[in-house]
């Protein structure tokens, strides 16, 4: 009899430690523990750091190059800024102020913003300058380089011909008034 009622005991022991305990949450769960950099920097290489932070470079140009490219047909327009008209530093202007970077309203005041690059070395999302006036000695036009292939830069800009458009710096036109590139990401 003793011994049944041992085991009794201990059944009912067992059985109320497996229960669970019912638990409720708030719907309003936060997290508020952020990465440190420090523990970033400790477990990775300066070189991989590097790579890391050239991605996000390449990523935040690619969607500035998207956000261009979606003004693609709009006609030009001498000060605008919006699908219904165009200009060239206005779709730089938009482009990039969509993601957070404030860039001058006028190509020849951009041109003084970032750092100046070869052309050998241009990559996806930098700026180039022109001079397409013959009587004005400052630049006058800026465009987006949207891709590199080998020896051809392409970029996108606002003709005043053809609107929004995407041309190649090996055409003779925008190879002989080209004036320089700058990197502003």
């Amino acid at each position: 009899m003793i011994r049944k009622a041992t085991i009794l005991l201990l059944i009912l022991a067992l059985s109320s430690c497996v229960s669970k305990k019912k638990t409720t949450y708030s719907n309003d769960r936060k997290v508020s523990v952020a990465p440190s950099k420090v523990i970033i920097e400790r477990n990775s290489s300066p070189r991989a750091e590097r790579k890391a932070e050239e991605a996000l470079v390449e990523l935040k140009a690619d969607k500035i190059i998207n956000s261009a490219l979606n003004f693609s047909g709009t006609p030009y327009k001498y000060g605008g800024t919006t699908k219904r008209g165009m200009d060239c530093s206005g779709l730089l202007y938009v482009a990039f102020s969509e993601h957070d970077i404030s860039l001058p309203r006028v190509s020849y005041v951009m041109a003084d913003e970032g750092k100046e690059v070869r052309v050998k070395d241009v990559e996806k999302g930098d700026l180039l300058f022109f001079r397409t006036s013959k009587k004005k000695k400052r630049i006058n036009h800026v465009g987006l380089v949207v891709a590199t292939d080998n020896d051809e830069i392409k970029f996108i800009h606002a003709s005043t011909s053809r609107g929004v458009i995407v041309s190649s710096l090996r055409e003779g036109y925008w190879n002989y008034a080209f004036v320089k590139a700058t990197r502003v990401l």
